[in-house]
């Protein structure tokens, strides 16, 4: 475990066979600013040198998986990068705007646009139940996994049957407007490592309708009161999720036809979105063919400058969704910043916020926030009205983990645990135990686990 053990943030795992050493994801901690504790620990004796790695495995996009997948090429890496398309282009779209970010902050950035396009160019795309031999004793094969655009689990057979391990990453095992649910069945399985973002007792998320229906009647009570509604969002997944919910809002006459401006890299990422229709669900890949693109309905504008988000903020009545999720810098915080000071407005967090980040802070109902050192730790206070919307998460919740094991075809002989704080890993693993009487570990960082 070189990263994510009892924490979300940094995935990134060595799985180490008699003849092969891969590389499961490769990410950062969004949630911390700088610091060891923000990148995996690649400088193990059991890696070495880098180019003892036969190949990596990129499962999404979303930068917790993928933040340093460039700096492994940057180290030297020669090797092939595993992932599906969607993957690699919206990865190498999140980790070109970490350098920007990260040059508007003056600082040097991890990586450069060299080292991303050295990971593009060793990608290899594969498409879901394709089956690929990687190494001399490893076979892979890719199933959706619900979560995101182009997300996958990664099956991997390991000396032609000697063992097989499902890599889950993060999965939503139930299906929303833009992709089916996560698959789980498999060929075979003897080992699972499994995500518990929400696995904890208290996170049985509600139904999505539910809090789709309250998110509506949110944004009409702050209309009324000619209010703004800030929804900070993950450029990937949860920003399309969203936007799919307010047009057909609009659209139904549900919530009135207000501007519904969109900010940052969500509208690069929803134009990939429409690149790979295939990977969608039956219902919105059916839009698109039909030339009735959600993504692009005139409902939607984008918001390029700084001149036109000051335009917004003076502006009326609207919604505006914009990126980052967490409020750790991006468009989001300036709108936070500005926005906070009026209960007749509103934030409304639907996506994870990290234990350390602003949006965690706010979360939390602290009642002054500061806004970091990128503001030079201005304070604002929070006026404004803060809900969380748990039923919308691109992660499976509680129940969903459950039932993913459940009903999983076959079951496996043993669980590892990891992507959850402590105690919704020990929760998960606990529950996972006693209604299945399977093996269930939840390793600490730097752990090494035998699967045979």
């Amino acid at each position: 475990m070189l990263g994510s053990g009892r924490q979300v943030g940094r995935s990134c795992f060595l799985l180490h066979t008699p003849n092969s050493k891969v590389l499961l994801d490769c990410g950062i901690n969004p949630g911390i600013a700088e610091g060891p504790e923000k990148f995996p620990y690649l400088d193990v004796s059991e890696i070495g040198d880098i180019n003892t790695i036969d190949a990596i495995i990129l499962s999404h996009a979303h930068l917790d998986h993928s933040g340093l997948c460039p700096y492994i090429f940057k180290m030297g890496y020669k090797g092939p990068i595993y992932m599906t398309a969607p993957t690699r282009d919206i990865a190498a779209l999140l980790q070109l705007d970490l350098i920007g970010v990260a040059y508007k902050k003056a600082e040097f950035p991890l990586y450069k646009a060299e080292d991303i396009k050295e990971m593009v160019r060793h990608s290899v795309c594969l498409e879901y139940n394709e089956v690929t031999d990687i190494t001399p004793d490893i076979r892979i094969t890719f199933y959706n996994a619900g979560h995101v655009l182009g997300s996958a689990q990664v099956h991997i057979n390991v000396g032609n049957g000697l063992h097989n391990f499902v890599y889950s990453a993060d999965t939503k095992y139930s299906k929303t407007r833009l992709l089916d649910p996560a698959v789980n069945r498999f060929p075979r399985v003897e080992t699972l490592q499994m995500e518990s973002t929400y696995g904890g007792k208290q996170d049985i998320l509600p139904p999505r309708k539910e809090t789709e229906e309250k998110f509506i009647q949110l944004v009409k009570e702050i209309i009324e009161k000619k209010g703004k509604i800030l929804v900070p969002e993950l450029g990937l997944g949860h920003s399309q999720e969203t936007m799919l919910r307010v047009e057909e809002a609009v659209r139904n006459g549900e919530i009135p036809h207000i501007p519904v401006y969109i900010d940052g890299m969500i509208w690069d990422i929803n134009a990939i979105h429409t690149a790979y229709p295939d990977f969608l669900s039956a219902s919105v890949r059916s839009q698109i063919f039909q030339d009735n693109n959600p993504f692009v309905s005139e409902i939607f504008k984008r918001i390029g400058s700084p001149t036109e988000r000051k335009e917004v903020i003076e502006g009326g009545p609207c919604i505006i969704i914009a990126t980052s999720g967490m409020l750790v810098g991006g468009a989001s915080v300036e709108y936070f910043r500005h926005l906070a000071d009026s209960p007749n407005n509103i934030i409304v967090f639907s996506c994870y916020q990290a234990i350390g980040s602003l949006g965690r802070n706010v979360q939390e109902g602290n009642a002054e926030v500061s806004l970091g050192k990128d503001y030079g730790n201005e304070k604002v206070a929070v006026k404004m009205k803060v809900e969380t919307l748990y039923g919308l998460s691109a992660h499976s919740g509680r129940n969903e983990l459950l039932q993913y094991v459940s009903r999983m075809s076959p079951k496996p002989k043993k669980i590892i645990i990891n992507h959850g704080e402590v105690s919704k890993s020990l929760d998960l693993a606990s529950s996972l135990y006693r209604l299945n009487n399977i093996e269930t570990v939840v390793p600490r960082n730097l752990e090494t686990i035998r699967l045979k």
